[in-house]
């Protein structure tokens, strides 16, 4: 290499140094560049609206026995109403701050859209071409479902493949009618579907035995068999048909407040796991010596208010309604007329495990 080419080298790669510097300098001086990487503030129209008028407005079923129904006092009671009361608690300090809106599958989504329910907490399986199609998002999982059959027992059946020819009550314009479809069609099966305009009008059918089975999640067939004139003769065959992850669903242009809900039901969640119930939470804020603990029920760091809540927010929640396995013992568990085991709705380190796992609230 010549002693200019040499030169000329050195030259430019200076100049590149220079020139990277100098960039350096101009971004770290500028700013709008700053502003431009720093964080958005966690900030939630819906939460403001809320605490503006002072109530939830929470969407359900229209009547779903351990799920969301009036006991005999015209009380809303069940799994997804207890979630409500926990919210309307953690933001507003009050559980019984709560609006209950009753809904159709149909009606749901447009509630949320029009602005009718700040969330919607009804049975609502969590599914790709809903959060692209219907304008919603899902804050989390509160209940692992699937979907099944019920059968008479006097047709004697063991299994679902044994349905060949069957005819089949099923939801009309629901993931419970695509399912049954797909699941047929896998097997070479020929079924008659007998589709109802809604849940209510598909359990009628049954049980004028306008059809051989019913198909829909199996914690909605547990729920349906009770209120069959003798429960003890239909049984819920042990085929599983689907996966129907059951959870909080609120409007897609408020992040914020999907994590507000997302968290209040991973509190609840965690609180399980730390052996927090509604009977010893404030016991525990004031006595417990474990960070995670302490955390949760706000005795220290600064976690409600990154959310724009109090620091008891989960505490407050907890004391509402208990914690998740509270909730689900008393709705539809063991102390509940559905009795339904925890299966995949158990905590991760039980025995035997379930899915249910805390995320860490740090």
């Amino acid at each position: 290499m010549t002693p200019v080419l040499l030169m000329g080298l050195v030259l430019a790669v200076a100049a590149c140094g220079r020139g990277e510097r100098d960039a350096k300098t101009n971004v770290a001086a500028d700013p709008d560049a700053q502003a431009q990487t720093a964080a958005p503030d966690f900030a939630s129209p819906t939460l403001a609206a809320i605490k503006r008028r002072g109530r939830l407005n929470c969407g359900v079923h229209e009547g779903l026995i351990g799920f969301a129904y009036t006991d005999n006092r015209g009380e809303w009671r069940g799994f997804d109403v207890d979630f409500c009361r926990a919210l309307a608690a953690a933001v507003l300090g009050n559980e019984n701050a709560v609006r209950f809106v009753p809904l159709t599958g149909g009606q749901r989504f447009e509630a949320l859209r029009s602005g009718r329910i700040d969330v919607l907490w009804r049975s609502t399986s969590w599914t790709l071409a809903r959060e692209a199609q219907e304008g919603v998002r899902f804050a989390g999982v509160n209940y692992y479902d699937g979907q099944g059959f019920m059968v008479r027992r006097s047709l004697n059946l063991a299994s679902a493949a044994e349905l060949n020819g069957a005819r089949v009550c099923v939801q009309g314009a629901s993931t419970s009618e695509l399912n049954v479809a797909d699941w047929f069609r896998a097997r070479g099966l020929e079924y008659r579907p007998v589709v109802g305009v809604n849940e209510e009008a598909v359990r009628a059918a049954y049980a004028r035995e306008d059809c051989d089975a019913l198909s829909a999640d199996i914690s909605a067939l547990a729920a349906t068999r009770t209120t069959l004139s003798s429960p003890e003769q239909h049984a819920i065959l042990p085929d599983v048909i689907s996966k129907e992850p059951l959870g909080p669903v609120v409007r897609r242009s408020d992040e914020a407040w999907t994590s507000i809900v997302r968290w209040t039901l991973n509190a609840l969640i965690l609180a399980e796991e730390l052996g927090v119930t509604a009977a010893n939470a404030d016991q525990l804020a004031g006595e417990s010596r474990d960070p995670a603990t302490r955390r949760l029920l706000g005795a220290e760091g600064e976690v409600g208010p990154m959310l724009g809540l109090r620091k008891d927010w989960a505490k407050s929640a907890i004391k509402a309604r208990g914690n998740y396995g509270e909730i689900f013992d008393r709705n539809v568990g063991p102390r509940s007329p559905l009795d339904l085991a925890r299966g995949l709705n158990a905590q991760w380190n039980a025995q035997p495990a379930g899915q249910m796992y805390g995320l860490p609230v740090r």
